[in-house]
């Protein structure tokens, strides 16, 4: 399930119960691309080696095609101001033992929220000195 909502100049996309992803896994992630333009932040979830990555990019991708196609904002002058990683409930199921018993397996999942801004004018014009 995704939930969009639009501010001021901001995009936040939130992404619930991502399956077989512990908490964790994607803060390891998340902490890698918080703080960063979306340009660079792509760059670095096509490069790193975890499987984590991939539910993120995606989450990513989407969040920036709504700010250019909802708001008309530029892809380039995107960055990501807020990047968290809840807990969320577990997946539970059963392993069949031996005497007809039944293992229970938990298997953690997450809630992930991406917060889009874009630069503002003044630091887009001192960048550029």
């Amino acid at each position: 399930m995704i939930n969009n909502s639009i501010s001021d100049k901001e995009i936040r996309i939130l992404v619930q119960n991502i399956c077989n992803m512990s908490v964790f896994k994607g803060r390891r992630v998340i902490d890698q691309i918080r703080g960063r333009s979306y340009e660079e932040t792509l760059m670095v979830l096509e490069l790193m080696p975890y499987r984590a990555c991939y539910p993120i990019l995606k989450l990513v991708y989407s969040a920036a095609a709504n700010a250019s196609h909802n708001m008309n904002l530029k892809e380039t002058n995107l960055f990501i101001s807020e990047a968290k990683v809840n807990k969320s409930s577990f997946i539970k199921k059963l392993r069949p033992r031996a005497r007809g018993r039944s293992y229970s397996i938990k298997s953690p999942t997450c809630h992930i929220t991406i917060v889009l801004k874009e630069k503002s004018k003044f630091l887009l014009d001192k960048s550029k000195i």
